[in-house]
């Protein structure tokens, strides 16, 4: 084999499953078709779930120490009304301004540190594959060659080729509309006011946050110590954009102006980003050796969840492969990739199409419908809640067996741990993305059945604060696979737990 995995595609989903692979002691080899990161962001940054993982992966700090601009307070659009977290003292949701391609160069960076070969300019012509390897045809700057590997996943895009020829159909609708956002800078002669409204010469006053008209929906954030703003329109269109031709400035103010009638003068682009939106997943994201992530798995008809999605794809299908490849894999753990992660995007689907539902409306009832929704997140619980969904962290994947502990399929918290080398963390334990069991009750008897899996699994005591378990066993993507409730009986935890073991990391 020339590779363990091969991954189509070095976008954020490719090398970060390209990155994870690593950690777990696997040998990817990453294929791209496009010679050179594109410098058009498809994506302005990263929200959700992913960035607590990052933190976990150590990654966070470098992320954040790449951003030119303040990190935004938690206040998200949410078809048309807003999500306003910032009244909450722990919001379910945060953001990372990242252009994607500077997000792209980080994890590149870090899959290079890793010893990822990463391929650019080498395109994936053919694919095929049978019952112990996929035979990929690629077409590179010196010729066409071919490779093998273990398996192949797809992380190629909305029109991924490998999703078309794995033959998995990719249901959805495409929703006849273009959005497009822009960070730009303005023009002496437009003044932004003190409440974030903008007077234009020859057209008074643009105010700030959204303005619904007969032609479609324009948004505009800008603050009066600054000259860059965040401008934002969305139009009904049929027109089929095609991704490698960026979009202009000239064709954002040719936007405005039918949205806003509105002559708008412009500056100088920090970020230009079109998008047309489609809800597509694909009905399984596993053809035997062959499998997806990312934009090829599925696409949301809203923007700032693709990424946290497609990376969460990533982590939690890094570690099933790997423990494939290495051979002690148990009976079914790669099928629970398509089990967990379809779940997933299908949360993800059920709010980003009802973000379709509250935006294109235009009659009455539509605006009674965005009105009631945002006076519903004035009140804690229902904020709270919407943050979650949104951020993607509200997931409990399904776990084998009967009579669960509430955490198990649950993202384990970081807590702060006290052992007898000193003070740390779940997640600075999570570094190597190696599974955990955490014994937090001093209970040798779980211990000791935990060293039989020792070298797949670090096994830890700690003390924590307002203890949540006796026990917890993590699995490398942080989702807890099992736990053990205060005081539980050895009878019951013991095999319990065993059971857990062996059926997420195999025969000891």
């Amino acid at each position: 084999m020339d590779a363990d995995v091969i991954v189509a595609g070095a976008g954020p989903t490719g090398l970060m499953l390209a990155a994870e692979l690593r950690l777990a002691g696997v040998r990817p080899l990453v294929l791209e078709r496009q010679p050179q990161r594109r410098d058009t962001p498809k994506a302005g940054g990263l929200g959700g779930q992913i960035l607590q993982l990052l933190g976990y992966r150590g990654l966070l700090e470098r992320l954040e120490a790449a951003c030119t601009d303040p990190v935004p307070a938690p206040r998200f659009p949410f078809g048309g009304v807003h999500l306003d977290l910032t009244r909450l003292t722990d919001p379910p949701m945060h953001a990372l301004p990242l252009p994607q391609p500077r997000l792209e160069r980080l994890l590149e960076d870090r899959a290079g540190e890793l010893g990822v070969d990463v391929r650019r300019g080498h395109e994936v012509v053919g694919v095929s594959q049978d019952d112990v390897a996929v035979i990929v045809d690629v077409r590179g700057p010196e010729g066409s060659y071919r490779v093998t590997a273990r398996y192949l996943v797809g992380c190629d895009g909305a029109r991924s080729r490998v999703r078309d020829w794995a033959g998995i159909p990719f249901p959805g609708t495409a929703y006849p509309e273009v959005n497009r956002l822009a960070q730009i800078t303005l023009p002496d002669t437009v003044t932004v006011l003190g409440n974030g409204d903008l007077d234009v010469p020859g057209f008074g006053t643009i105010r700030a946050g959204f303005t619904r008209t007969d032609q479609g929906l324009f948004g505009l954030g800008a603050s009066p110590d600054s000259k860059v703003v965040s401008l934002y329109t969305i139009e009904d269109e049929s027109t089929e954009y095609d991704d490698d031709i960026p979009m202009t400035v000239a064709e954002l103010q040719d936007s405005v102006r039918r949205v806003l009638g509105a002559d708008l003068p412009l500056g100088g682009p920090l970020r230009l980003s079109r998008f047309t939106f489609k809800a597509r997943q694909a009905e399984r994201y596993r053809d035997r050796r062959i499998l997806l992530a990312g934009d090829a798995a599925h696409l949301f008809p809203a923007t700032g969840v693709a990424l946290n999605a497609g990376m969460l794809d990533a982590v939690n299908l890094a570690w099933k492969l790997a423990a494939d490849v290495h051979g002690w894999a148990p009976a079914g753990l790669l099928d629970t990739y398509h089990d967990e992660r379809h779940l997933a995007g299908e949360r993800t689907m059920l709010h980003t199409q009802a973000q379709v539902a509250l935006r294109r409306g235009h009659d009455p009832a539509a605006e009674a419908l965005r009105e009631v929704f945002q006076e519903l997140l004035t009140d804690e619980q229902p904020l709270r809640r919407m943050g979650a969904l949104v951020a993607g962290s509200d997931i409990r994947y399904p776990m084998p067996g009967a009579n669960h502990h509430t955490l198990a399929g649950t993202f384990a918290d970081d807590l702060t741990l006290h052992t007898d080398q000193g003070t740390t963390s779940v997640a600075e334990l999570m570094h190597t993305a190696r599974p955990l069991f955490l014994d937090l009750a001093d209970r040798p008897e779980l211990r000791e059945s935990a060293q039989d899996w020792q070298q797949r699994v670090e096994v830890h005591t700690a003390k924590t604060d307002d203890r949540p378990a006796d026990a917890l066993l993590i699995r490398p993507d942080a989702h807890i696979a099992w736990a053990a409730t205060i005081d539980e009986p050895a009878d019951s935890a013991v095999p319990a737990l065993r059971e857990a073991l062996s059926g997420w990391f195999g025969t000891p």
